[in-house]
């Protein structure tokens, strides 16, 4: 049985008005209608073609990052979350405490490790080797490291202590180790800042 060559009504994509087609490729119901559906899919495609070139543009400075760079930003992200994690918390050396505006009394927070990097690299992602320290302790008074132990004696522990201090084997971490930690650290410092919201 033929069918006629009748079109159903449609729902016109601009107005939301019923209407009947001339033909199955017609969208809208006026000419004014598909001149503004025609803007509307030009913009939408613009849009999309900007937001691939962001997504490509990321993609070219992720690639030519270097280990330097990718390693800086995987810290940055382990201090911030160690500074949330230890958002209340003194001191790690001194006792000071930080104020409501996450300040240490008359001091910034840092994030302090016992263990330098420079000195242990690889438990520069450990988090019982890294506490909140006021920036006094941490630059100042180089780490103010005896403090900063007995501190840490009553904080962790006595085998905990001793497995810091203890030799580690070295570690060398690839591009992807790195991207992993500081995605890691981001996702757990978002956790701690939800919480807190």
């Amino acid at each position: 049985m033929k069918r006629s060559g009748i079109q159903r009504k449609k729902k016109c994509k601009v107005c939301k008005g019923e209407y009947q087609p001339m033909n199955s490729l017609q969208k809208a119901c006026s000419p004014a209608c598909a001149l503004a559906l025609v803007d509307r899919e030009k913009e939408q495609k613009a849009a999309k073609e900007r937001k691939e070139s962001r997504a490509w543009i990321r993609k070219q400075k992720q690639d030519l990052k270097t280990r330097g760079q990718h390693m800086k930003e995987a810290q940055q992200a382990f201090n911030a979350y160690i500074r949330a994690r230890d958002k209340y918390r003194p001191c790690i050396s001194c006792g000071a405490y930080q104020t409501n505006d996450g300040l240490m009394t008359g001091s910034r927070v840092d994030a302090g490790h016992y263990r330098s990097v420079g000195s242990a690299p690889e438990l520069r992602f450990e988090e019982l080797n890294c506490w909140a320290q006021c920036t006094r302790c941490n630059q100042h008074l180089s780490g103010n490291t005896v403090d900063y132990r007995k501190n840490l004696l009553n904080t962790i522990g006595q085998e905990a202590l001793d497995w810091l201090e203890g030799p580690h084997e070295p570690k060398k971490y690839t591009i992807q180790d790195l991207e992993q930690i500081k995605a890691h650290y981001r996702k757990l410092t978002r956790e701690i800042e939800r919480k807190a919201a």
